[in-house]
């Protein structure tokens, strides 16, 4: 036997652990990938155990309907209090946030965001006995910052503090003008006697400025301070 032949036995013997090599590498690849696979169906599989949908009835008379996620209401749903009212809209950890409708048992109705149960955002509220409405911002289930408040055959739109009107603003009235001003909150202090708890009523006063035609109005945020504030374009 020459040497010749020995040589290309290990060169033949060389090339198959290469080979043998190689496909273990492929083979344990394609075990992570398998497993990882897996592992994705597991989640998918358990997702879709935990967020169900369904409908659950309280004991004193209210009724959810929508998704839930280890028994909180969590995605969207429909909530039907006792007290007649009704939210339908988003809700994370058994609690309204993002965007909803709520329906009151005197037939307002607020269209708008939430955080933490509360109007928190961009909303509009409409006031059923008189069809007023208001369209602006929220802070924590109050009225703040820029806004516009509009009636019959005149709207409002400035600032607000506190539910209240408050600083600058104008009155926009349909016949086509309008009127600019500044709203005072004045706080008055009631209580007869000292062991009295003390009643704070706020009174608002309207300090007209002048009287132009109509302007544009929109509310802007300040992108330094992260306030919001209006500016006007006249027609």
């Amino acid at each position: 036997m020459s040497d010749v032949g020995s040589e290309e036995f290990d060169d033949e013997k060389g090339s198959l652990g290469l080979c043998c090599r190689s496909m273990r590498g492929i083979e344990m690849k394609l075990e992570r990938d398998m497993e990882k696979a897996s592992l994705c169906y597991l989640m998918e599989t358990l997702t879709r155990e935990r967020i169900k949908t369904g409908t659950y009835k309280f004991k004193n008379g209210a009724r959810y309907i929508g998704e839930w996620y280890r028994n909180l209401k969590h995605g969207q749903g429909v909530f039907y209090y006792p007290d007649g009212s009704k939210y339908e809209g988003s809700w994370l950890d058994d609690l309204r946030q993002g965007h909803g409708v709520y329906t009151y048992p005197n037939g307002d109705i607020y269209n708008g965001e939430w955080l933490s149960h509360q109007r928190h955002g961009q909303g509009t509220y409409i006031y059923h006995d008189t069809n007023s409405q208001y369209m602006g911002s929220w802070i924590m289930g109050k009225i703040e910052s820029a806004g516009e408040l509009i009636h019959l055959n005149h709207r409002y739109q400035g600032n607000f503090v506190n539910n209240n009107p408050s600083g600058p603003g104008k009155y926009v009235f349909n016949s086509g003008c309008e009127q600019h001003g500044e709203y005072f909150q004045i706080d008055q202090v009631k209580g007869d006697t000292d062991q009295d708890e003390p009643i704070i009523t706020t009174l608002l006063k309207w300090k007209p400025k002048a009287v132009t035609k109509l302007s544009h109005w929109t509310t802007v945020i300040d992108t330094v301070s992260s306030d919001q504030g209006v500016v006007e374009e006249f027609l």
